[in-house]
């Protein structure tokens, strides 16, 4: 395995064209809210210095430097009424980075200061943090930027970068690489910030200095990990396919039609690419399986977002964990993102402050302009707490109806529950078996099976139908006892979406 060639040229960093635009327009106060503090700081230097504009950084360790000299000096202006003093009255032209600023703003003293120096022509002045909130007057005069997620050419440059450090540091191992492993890291990579892609590679070639196709499941468990640090956004890993699913031949259909048009070159395919699709059915018929085997059947990421997660105590986290995890789908594309029930997050309600309303409008604005491929999937229970804004059509391609199994397809998911855990499928009565379990959901017919193989493992024995057929007769299902409920969400089901068998 020879030296990749993809590693032999050195870094350059792409300039959003949104944060040029700023500089252009004259804009004296830019917000950028992230927590990638150091990679805002070179896009910014690489911004002043493409525009051949002096660059200054101030920090409350260290007070005002002059970035772009390689001879500045220490700093001075560490206090923030000095520095905002200074600014005020003398700044020179450039660029500015606060920063540790934004906290001291809330003084009225500062925050005056601070408006007469964004008065004071050619200078713009960056401020750079997470869960920046304004003075009110301030943050009118502010254009907000949000940091876009590395792009390919941007995680190349990383993974270069660190090839370059690790070939200094060790000269005696050579770094290794197969083309089409570079091109797979890159690809998952995708979705981190730059300081988490970073310490992916990092671990990646410390380990024996090659990257294969071989380091894949490594670098998918640590990129699991990196993202489900808030609990809110996690990267599943399913092993579920179509065939797995019993039934559901219209949703089969349906999505198999379309993985070509989700995947393709639309210039070639002509068609639209598909949105997403809302699922709505009663409890353990496979809502949540089938999220899971369109990701497998198309071979894209799956991204499950937790909506109990996604509440925060303070005020405005609640949506920005959503806009972040929505910024993280795009730029993870193509993937699947998987909202699971729904109705948990966005049901409206007049107790929560309209935080929850707020979401929702969060949501379908991304669902109306989002421009990446992420096939949106959303599951639901309760068709009473969903808002109607989201089942009108158009909000998705297709709203399907999950229903209990019939008979023929009890059959099927018993054969697949008794296959998967090595029983002979000859052994078993499964039509006898599936009679028996009149109105049971597939959860259900599953847990008679588990605990009819405790039951036979008890007893020592081997199991049998009339083991399974006995834990079918204790089980009072789900429709039996919720009966009048799920014969409401059938029958409004009944002319609103379609059946997915």
């Amino acid at each position: 395995m020879a030296p990749s060639d993809h590693w032999q040229t050195p870094l350059a960093m792409d300039l959003p064209r949104e944060l040029e635009l700023l500089v252009e327009a004259k804009f004296h106060l830019v917000v950028i809210d992230t927590h990638e503090e150091l990679r805002a700081v070179d896009l910014i230097t690489a911004l002043g210095r493409a525009r051949q504009l002096a660059v200054y950084r101030w920090k409350v360790s260290e007070g005002l430097v002059r970035r772009d000299a390689p001879t500045a000096g220490p700093g001075g202006l560490a206090k923030p009424a000095e520095l905002l003093r200074q600014l005020a009255s003398a700044a020179a032209p450039g660029v500015y980075l606060l920063l540790d600023l934004h906290p001291f703003l809330d003084d009225p003293v500062h925050a005056r200061l601070f408006k007469d120096a964004l008065g004071r022509e050619n200078c713009t002045f960056f401020l750079v943090g997470h869960g920046m909130k304004l003075p009110a007057d301030l943050d009118k005069l502010a254009a907000r930027f949000e940091l876009p997620a590395p792009g390919r050419e941007e995680l190349l440059g990383l993974l270069k970068e660190e090839v370059a450090a690790l070939r200094s540091a060790r000269p005696e191992r050579e770094p290794m690489a197969e083309p089409e492993a570079v091109e797979g890291l890159l690809q998952h990579l995708s979705g981190l910030t730059a300081q988490d892609a970073r310490r992916v590679i990092r671990q990646v070639l410390l380990d024996d200095g090659t990257l294969t196709l071989a380091d894949f499941d490594r670098i998918y468990q640590a990129k699991r990990e990196l993202l489900g640090r808030e609990g809110v956004l996690s990267l599943e890993k399913s092993a579920v396919r179509l065939d797995d699913l019993a039934g559901l031949a219209n949703l089969k259909r349906w999505l198999l039609a379309r993985r070509e048009a989700f995947l393709g070159d639309p210039a070639v395919t002509r068609l639209e690419v598909p949105k997403g699709i809302l699922l709505l059915g009663v409890q353990g018929c496979g809502k949540s399986m089938a999220a899971k085997a369109v990701a497998s059947a198309w071979g894209v990421p799956l991204l499950r977002l937790d909506f109990g997660a996604l509440y925060n105590k303070y005020l405005g986290e609640t949506e920005r964990n959503l806009r972040e995890s929505l910024k993280t789908a795009d730029a993870m594309a193509p993937c699947v993102l998987w909202l699971d029930e729904i109705e948990k997050g966005l049901a409206t309600s007049d107790a929560d402050g309209g935080e929850s309303r707020r979401l929702l409008g969060t949501l379908l604005t991304w669902m109306a302009e989002r421009k990446a491929r992420v096939f949106m999937i959303a599951t639901s229970n309760d068709i009473e707490r969903l808002p109607p804004e989201l089942v009108r059509k158009g909000r998705v391609d297709e709203i399907f109806f999950v229903d209990l199994p019939a008979e023929s397809q009890r059959a099927q998911i018993l054969a697949i529950h008794l296959k998967r855990r090595g029983h002979a499928l000859e052994q078993f009565d499964l039509p006898a078996l599936a009679k028996t379990a009149e109105s049971f959901s597939g959860a259900e017919l599953e847990q008679a099976v588990v605990a009819a193989m405790y039951a036979a493992r008890l007893e020592n024995k081997a199991l049998e139908g009339t083991q399974v057929a006995a834990e079918m007769a204790r089980t009072k299902p789900l429709a039996v006892v919720m009966a009048e409920k799920i014969a409401y969400l059938r029958l409004w089901a009944r002319d609103r979406t379609v059946p997915a068998d």
